[in-house]
């Protein structure tokens, strides 16, 4: 599994951005986006890795970028570390956790898929027996599949803070009529065929959130996508509606941080090395399990 990596250090390229999990640097005309194994709950990173975590997050994203070519474009160039010289001392450190993608303009909002109740989406139908406008039926439970996926985004908010729950309008004001439509309907299509694809090989995909930019003046697909980061994870071979479902995802490390009433404001406490290891493996089975 090697060494676990908490940052990088690649002085020969122009750093561009660090987020929760990625480094980005520039390179040429493109962006290369290094994982991490960095690790965030409630918008606060942890002080500990999870070994294997930026590599599994990459091999899945590269996995679903080809299942989903066909319904959009993505950033992807290349994920070979050997085909780019300036990598070459890094190889060790950078190999199965890179990708080399074209540069984009980020559209501002999140756009979120849900085909269960969960999360804050529970928690909206609770008060208000809707999602971001969309109604739902009353008397749905905890886990409970929707009658159909729903369109449910948000904010896209800097580090640290909290992304909110919007309605398709505000969507509509942040980027226009025409490509709001656009990414909600290339969203649900790609929320239905990885579903179809995920629950053959025993796992719901619960909720995901996409991230679009634009590019060439062309619409495409941009940062990670349909990951255990990204979307929630849960066993088929074990749901069962009426309250919160086991996860293939880092819901398992949330659980614990509540378990032990963390503040949810920085520092963030150790992990002990059961939950590292645990979560590892939760990450690992989930790799596994879509791609063998």
């Amino acid at each position: 599994m090697g060494k676990v990596i908490l940052s990088t250090d690649i002085p020969e390229l122009k750093f561009f951005k660090k987020g929760k999990v990625r480094d980005i640097y520039e390179l040429k005309d493109n962006l290369l986006i290094v994982a991490t194994d960095r690790i965030s709950a409630f918008d606060v990173i942890l002080p500990n890795g999870i070994p294997g975590k930026g590599r599994v997050l990459t091999q899945i994203s590269l996995y679903w970028f080809r299942q989903i070519s066909s319904i959009i474009d993505n950033h992807l160039i290349s994920s070979d570390v050997d085909a780019f010289p300036v990598l070459k001392k890094y190889r060790a450190d950078l190999k199965d956790r890179i990708m080399v993608v074209k540069k984009a303009r980020g559209l501002p909002v999140e756009c979120v898929v849900r085909g269960y109740l969960s999360g804050s989406g529970w928690t909206e139908y609770q008060e208000k027996k809707s999602i971001c406008g969309v109604c739902l039926p009353a008397g749905l439970k905890e886990s409970d599949r929707l009658p159909e996926p729903i369109f449910t985004p948000s904010t896209k908010a800097e580090v640290g803070i909290h992304d909110e729950n919007i309605g398709f309008a505000q969507v509509v004001k942040a980027v226009g009529k025409e490509l709001a439509e656009k990414v909600r309907d290339v969203s649900l299509k790609i929320y239905s065929r990885a579903t179809e694809l995920a629950e053959a090989r025993g796992i719901i995909i619960a909720d995901t959130k996409f991230e679009f930019g634009m590019s060439d003046g062309k619409l495409i697909l941009i940062d990670e996508v349909l990951t255990p980061d990204s979307s929630r994870f849960w066993p088929k071979d074990t749901y069962k509606p009426g309250g919160p479902q086991p996860s293939f995802d880092k819901q398992f490390v949330r659980d614990y941080l509540i378990s032990i009433n963390f503040n949810r404001k920085p520092p963030a406490p150790v992990l002990p090395d059961e939950i590292v290891m645990k979560t590892s493996e939760k990450y690992l089975d989930a790799l596994k399990r879509l791609t063998t």
